[in-house]
């Protein structure tokens, strides 16, 4: 009969335990535009189940993939009017100029490098600009070093001549692309598919995981490893979302961010590797290049850049050793 009692207690403690998970009293909305196979939408998964744990279920974060709250400008526009409450996107200098630092070719010399410079106080730097822009900043994650993808082969600058590149809509990707004789053509992700299908453009470029999880061996033959610029993704929340939160659960925000981001940057340098064979084995021809000649032509974009901090930009190569 004890034993009878106690799996009664257990069982209610457990309902119990449950119920208080259930009554969250902050729900928040957070979106992406990538899919959910992706280590950033799983790092967010992750999140939102630290937080709801570290809060005791105060807080439930719901997760909306595959553009369900709009492409990137969208979701960053919800997060200034506070019609989102989370996002993280991989474009954010056309909001606050100060992140064109971080689309210049070419900029860090590995990923270990890239860490450093958004662990510290660049990063620091660049999420306390998104203030007057009504965004908190949260976290840097590994949206992956972008590649192209075309229908004839890439080996050198002189085979872009002419080619209408898919870029996203950022002045300075844009502008690199030019430097290295391609048309670029900025285009809103959910267009891009149907795109490459239908010839309006010959290629794109984007990390692995990207050219992975939407099948673009479907639309194009060959993936060249250029790696010319490093993607991130930027974890952000409404700052009219942050101001309803009292102190305390602030604090669990960030360090359920900071959690999120180490999980999610080992996943994706995990993933990027066993994705790059899974393109080989879906009939993708993967090309590693010398990438001199694409430096060389991008190598004074920094300097026509009038939103770059030279001394931030000085900062940043100063921690390439």
């Amino acid at each position: 009969m004890k034993h009878v009692i106690r799996s009664l207690i257990a069982v209610g403690l457990a309902t119990l335990a449950v119920g208080a998970m259930a009554q969250a009293k902050y729900t928040l909305k957070a979106g992406h535009g990538g899919a959910t196979e992706t280590a950033s939408h799983k790092a967010l998964v992750k999140f939102a189940d630290t937080l709801a744990k570290s809060t005791n279920g105060q807080v439930k974060v719901e997760v909306y993939p595959d553009r369900q709250l709009g492409e990137e400008r969208e979701l960053v526009e919800g997060l200034q009017l506070g019609s989102i409450d989370m996002a993280f996107v991989s474009n954010v200098s056309t909001f606050v100029s100060q992140f064109a630092v971080l689309d210049i070719p070419f900029l860090f010399k590995d990923a270990q490098h890239a860490y450093r410079v958004l662990d510290g106080k660049v990063g620091q730097d660049l999420q306390a600009a998104m203030d007057s822009r009504g965004i908190v900043g949260l976290a840097f994650w590994e949206g992956g070093w972008r590649h192209l993808t075309t229908k004839k082969p890439v080996t050198a600058p002189k085979d872009l001549v002419g080619l209408k590149i898919r870029t996203m809509q950022n002045p300075v990707h844009i502008e690199a692309f030019k430097r290295l004789g391609a048309a670029p053509i900025p285009m809103a992700w959910g267009e891009v598919f149907t795109s490459l299908g239908q010839g309006v453009i010959d290629g794109q470029e984007n990390p692995i995981t990207i050219i992975y999880t939407n099948s673009l061996w479907e639309v194009q033959k060959n993936v060249t490893l250029t790696g010319h610029l490093y993607g991130i993704h930027t974890l952000m929340m409404s700052k009219a979302t942050w101001s309803k939160l009292p102190p305390d659960i602030q604090a669990k925000v960030r360090e359920a961010a900071k959690e999120a981001t180490g999980y999610q940057r080992t996943l994706s340098a995990k993933m990027e590797a066993e994705q790059i064979e899974l393109l080989k084995k879906n009939g993708m021809v993967v090309s590693k290049i010398d990438t001199v000649p694409f430096r060389t032509a991008t190598a004074d974009v920094a300097a026509a850049l009038k939103n770059v901090d030279q001394a931030q930009l000085a900062a940043i190569r100063a921690q390439a050793q």
